[in-house]
């Protein structure tokens, strides 16, 4: 489904790398297509739209691939209690992009990829995470990233809720625009001709339901919804 052949911004050796360790993050997280990669796609076609240089592409697109990275480091440690995580613990998961800059640089990515792990949870109104960034003190790249990533992890299905058809995903994202994501990214991502990548995992038969047969949902978003239930 993903077009691997889009991911070329990356040194060889390092590109192959970084998708084996995505492979492995998106199984950790439990997904059962390919996020990261996904993301990657994504997040490049938004960059071209905003005329990034390439080398500003290639960084984009290896944060989109390591991005997880500081969730599987953490969350190693309290997988091995075995239970539900505590409401602290979840606090405490919020520091998972810090760690993530911290094990992008270990693998190798370059200082501005670090940066946007490290920033790819800052939202538009400087209610995120880690540094409280707001509007256009989050860099352009990391705003990209944070639109790729939410809409990805819509349109696929999580451990607690089934996925989004696109028109839902789309209209969260919408609705979240000023909020928590750049309108202007939003604005782009919604006009944009729909990639492959962009197709939802959500099951036909949901699609088909209108809104007042669909059984509703409790959809789990919210500032911490990578780690919801």
């Amino acid at each position: 489904m993903v077009a691997l052949q889009k991911i070329e911004l990356i040194d060889n050796g390092a590109g192959e790398a970084f998708l084996q360790l995505a492979k492995t993050s998106d199984r950790f997280e439990q997904y059962d297509n390919p996020h990261a990669q996904r993301i990657a796609v994504i997040a490049d076609e938004l960059a071209l739209v905003f005329h990034l240089a390439r080398h500003d592409r290639g960084s984009l697109q290896a944060a989109a691939l390591l991005h997880d990275l500081g969730e599987v480091a953490m969350e190693r440690d309290y997988i091995q209690a075995a239970r539900p995580l505590t409401y602290e613990e979840r606090l405490d998961l919020a520091r998972h992009p810090v760690i993530g800059e911290r094990e992008a640089s270990r693998v190798g990515a370059d200082r501005a990829a670090q940066l946007l792990v490290r920033w790819h949870h800052e939202w538009w109104n400087g209610a995120g995470y880690p540094d409280a960034l707001r509007r256009e003190e989050i860099p352009l790249a990391a705003r990209i990233l944070r639109v790729a990533d939410a809409y990805a992890a819509l349109t696929d299905a999580r451990p607690f809720r089934a996925a989004f058809t696109e028109v839902e995903a789309s209209r969260e994202l919408a609705d979240r625009a000023g909020i928590e994501f750049d309108p202007a990214v939003v604005n782009v991502l919604l006009s944009i001709e729909p990639l492959p990548e962009m197709a939802s995992f959500a099951r036909v038969e949901e699609e088909v339901l209108s809104e007042e047969t669909a059984p509703k949902q409790d959809r789990g978003w919210s500032l911490f919804s990578s780690f919801s239930k």
